[in-house]
């Protein structure tokens, strides 16, 4: 009798087995996962998600437990040593699983995924081509796997890639939040606990050159039905909404009617996006109106506190925004989240100064990002003389993967330390933060400053 109904697993992994993995500070809903979880259960299969920040147990025993027909498995460049573990577990528990790895790095690194025990590799947006995989792998159906477009699959034991092409972000269901919703005390975003991930476009509009946000289906931006987003924030359980875009602070109009559509709802609750300086400093006026619903915090790559930097980076922006788009939110108490690069040429002068900047500028809530040459990207390929690891565990933006240019890979991290010490204690004094152990952290970087390094890989 031909089974019609399969189980199957969704796994997305932990970030790291480190006390930097961000558990009980910032933790991501799963909305990937809960995007399939819906069109799976809508053909009837019974359907398991496995949070690697939330569970526990481990994927053997997790494995063991719902005994799945399927694993799908996705995460981003840090995570790939646990992407491939989770396919190899699934594969030495039963070889007859089919096992599937996607999201954002797969959709460029998807080479990296050719190992013997992962079957097909997602390069899409597109997970509706998940069903078309198990309707040609499991149910046998008379489909031509070399029109599927955006997967890698094996034939006569070799690694094809079809062609990806952008996928409409409008076709998407509507996210199943049972995992989310049993969850109640987790998926915070610092102090805004239980914040419910909503995402309303695909990609980014513009081509900074150390970011591969850009690439992401295939490069085109695509954005949603502003009244179909506002529907499905009007029915979240959760008085926190992250919207994760790349950039939501991008289309003047659409956020006018987005501000317009909460309104006329009234729905109340606080929110947290991206943005640009250069866009929240010529757009005083929708900061206000953004404020007025509920816009509490708003993460804006401020990149560098100097033009050179800034033109570097492609990042069509300059300091002057950088400086009024916090004055704006500050005025407004609108928490900005300033994130920095820390750039591989920087000198002790320059991290000093940075702190300065920061000080000065009034910026209480602050991100540091050494600058990482992201694996598949042209921005690589130019570092790729000076790359010190092979480890994607080690592309988490805090670690360095290619040599600093003017000073030793020992003194870059005891300065970078330094800064976020310094950072840290800014934070306190401040009186932001109170869930965090701040003492916990600074010992911890301390101990970073005088650990003994073997190489520049550690």
């Amino acid at each position: 009798m031909e089974k019609n109904s399969l189980t199957i697993l969704l796994v997305h992994p932990e970030i790291s087995r480190t006390k930097y993995n961000f558990v009980g500070i910032i933790e991501n809903e799963c909305l990937e996962l809960e995007y399939i979880s819906s069109i799976l259960k809508e053909k009837g299969h019974q359907v398991f998600l496995y949070d690697g920040q939330v569970e526990n147990i481990g994927i053997p025993k997790a494995l063991k437990k719902y005994n799945p027909d399927v694993v799908y498995v996705c995460g981003r460049t840090r995570q790939e040593n646990f992407m491939l573990e989770y396919c190899k577990d699934a594969k030495e528990y039963n070889e007859k699983i089919i096992t599937i790895i996607g999201g954002l790095h797969a959709q460029i690194c998807y080479e990296r995924m050719y190992k013997d025990y992962v079957d097909y590799i997602l390069t899409t947006f597109d997970i509706y081509k998940i069903l078309d995989i198990i309707d040609y792998s499991i149910f046998n159906k008379k489909i031509d796997i070399t029109k599927i477009d955006g997967i890698c699959y094996k034939k006569n034991g070799k690694w094809n890639k079809n062609k990806s092409i952008p996928f409409d972000i409008n076709r998407l269901p509507l996210p199943d939040r049972t995992y989310f919703y049993e969850h109640p005390k987790n998926y915070r975003y610092l102090e805004l606990e239980h914040s419910a991930w909503v995402r309303t476009a695909y990609c980014c509009p513009y081509r900074c050159k150390f970011c591969e946000r850009n690439r992401m289906n295939s490069g085109r931006y695509i954005q949603r039905k502003i009244e179909d987003v506002v529907n499905e924030i009007e029915k979240i359980k959760s008085d926190n909404i992250y919207i994760v875009d790349d950039d939501f602070l991008f289309d003047e109009e659409r956020l006018k009617k987005f501000v317009y559509l909460i309104k006329e709802k009234n729905i109340k609750k606080k929110y947290i996006c991206y943005g640009r300086s250069d866009f929240i400093a010529a757009h005083e006026e929708i900061m206000k109106e953004l404020k007025s619903i509920g816009l509490y915090y708003v993460l804006v790559g401020l990149e560098a506190i100097n033009d050179k930097h800034l033109k570097d980076y492609n990042k069509k922006s300059n300091v002057n925004n950088n400086i009024k788009s916090i004055e704006i939110c500050n005025n407004l108490d609108i928490n900005i989240m300033g994130m920095f690069i820390v750039d591989l040429d920087f000198t002790k002068k320059d991290f000093k100064d940075l702190y300065k900047w920061i000080k000065n500028h009034n910026l209480k809530h602050v991100a540091i990002s050494i600058f990482t040459p992201e694996l598949g990207l042209e921005n690589y390929d130019n570092y790729k003389d000076r790359i010190i690891t092979s480890n994607p565990s080690h592309f988490d933006y805090l670690h360095l993967v290619a040599k600093p240019t003017k000073i030793s890979v020992k003194k870059y991290y005891f300065y970078y330390y330094i800064l976020l010490i310094k950072l840290f204690l800014k934070a306190k004094k401040d009186g932001i933060y109170d869930f965090i152990d701040y003492g916990d952290y600074i010992k911890s970087f301390i101990s970073n400053i005088f650990k003994k390094r073997r190489n520049d890989d550690e």
